[in-house]
């Protein structure tokens, strides 16, 4: 880094500090405050110079630190699920530099001698287990840190609630020191006792597991009132919207939030909009399900109204609620080149549709299915009633 940094942020493995590099170890003496776990500050013997994080985590300490020489103590890369991706945040370019040590990630693979190029890797100290929710393939692999000895137990089990009790679990303990211990055992028969921190779990999925990748899951994986985007139509829906990592969505009129969840499945972020607590509840309950806590959120209230204290999207989907005054709102408010899809089924809504794509251009598609149903001793076509999509770029 440029500059003189004060604060020097360091990765050790779980040893002592002579396995620490002479640069860091150079900074740890120098140091008039230390900052870290009480295990960290322990191992370099801080003394009076330690100071342990605060519970529930808090970097008010590094900060009023500034103006004096000082260390902070991580595990691994602080970069990587670490404290630093915390801390920089707060900081000017010149106020920090970074000595790490190979990441509990990289100890564990080399451990069992996974490619890290063909694994995921996962925070999951203070996120719930469903964030895999997402992840989860067919004899995938994945490395899950985890917050104590007794989070373990747990991920087994969700792994098992969750269609993969076959997977293969490691759990892998005190990763690169004196103490290190590896066991394994599966999710459905999970029953290793006396499981030291710091932990990470190396798992194993077998075949058959995690959703489809394609846009359009099945209606009952999602929690809805019948009121929902059915799938076909969703997948529809979803190729318009186009969605990319990254990007934003409202979804306004939101019903179960199928749409906002696949979105978010596909890397993006939602906001959904929806009038009905019913719904709502319903929406919150796909949220918590899917594990797209950290990427999605509900509000409750008239969609014209909340839209306005929200920040512009890149895309928008209207899927209850069309009205013209929605629409004009849209259209003078939304930056160019934001996507809008609307979609209807009322006499009333295509007509307006209709005459959108009339004044503002764009694609207007009818969708007309059926089903087959039991028809006496046969089978007959089933109509669903016609969907009118109407899609454009601002």
């Amino acid at each position: 880094m440029l500059g003189d940094p004060w604060l020097t942020i360091i990765g050790m493995a779980d040893d002592n500090v002579r396995g620490l590099p002479p640069a860091s170890r150079a900074a740890i003496d120098a140091a008039e405050m230390i900052i870290g776990g009480p295990r960290h500050l322990d191992l370099v013997e801080a003394g009076e110079r330690g100071c342990p994080w605060p519970v529930p985590f808090d970097i008010a300490p590094v900060l009023a630190a500034q103006g004096k020489s000082c260390v902070v103590l991580a595990s691994g890369d602080p970069f990587w699920f670490g404290a630093g991706g915390s801390l920089i945040a707060h900081l000017d370019p010149d106020d920090w530099t970074v000595l790490p040590s190979p990441s509990t990630f990289s100890r564990v693979a080399g451990q069992l001698g996974w490619r890290m190029e063909e694994i995921s890797c996962h925070g999951l100290h203070a996120a719930p287990f469903a964030r895999l929710r997402r992840v989860l393939s067919p004899k995938g692999r994945m490395i899950c840190l985890v917050r104590d000895g007794n989070s373990p137990a747990g991920l087994a089990a969700w792994l098992s609630n969750n269609g993969a009790g076959a997977a293969t679990l490691t759990v892998c303990e005190r990763m690169g020191g004196p103490h290190q211990r590896i066991r394994t055992t599966t999710a459905a028969d999970f029953d290793i006792e006396g499981i030291a921190a710091p932990v990470a779990v190396a798992i194993e999925l077998p075949p058959g597991v995690g959703l489809p990748r394609a846009s359009g899951l099945p209606d009952d994986v999602f929690a809805h009132d019948r009121q929902i985007t059915k799938r076909p139509v969703r997948a529809l829906t979803l190729s318009a919207l186009a969605p990319r990592p990254g990007e934003t969505l409202w979804d306004i009129g939101a019903g179960s939030g199928s749409i906002s969840v696949e979105w978010c499945l596909a890397g993006g972020r939602s906001t959904a909009f929806e009038i009905k607590p019913d719904r709502v509840a319903n929406i919150a309950q796909n949220i918590t399900d899917f594990g797209i806590d950290h990427l999605m959120k509900v509000v409750e209230g008239p969609s014209l109204q909340m839209i306005k204290e929200h920040p512009k999207p890149d895309a928008v989907f209207v899927g209850g609620g069309g009205s013209a005054e929605l629409f004009d709102h849209l259209m003078t408010d939304l930056p160019q080149g934001t996507r809008l899809v609307a979609n209807g089924v009322t006499l009333e809504t295509e007509a307006l549709l209709a005459n959108l794509h009339a004044t503002r251009g764009g694609s207007l598609l009818r969708i007309e299915l059926a089903q087959s149903q039991p028809l006496g001793t046969m089978r007959g076509w089933q109509p669903a009633r016609p969907v009118v999509q109407w899609s454009v770029t601002l």
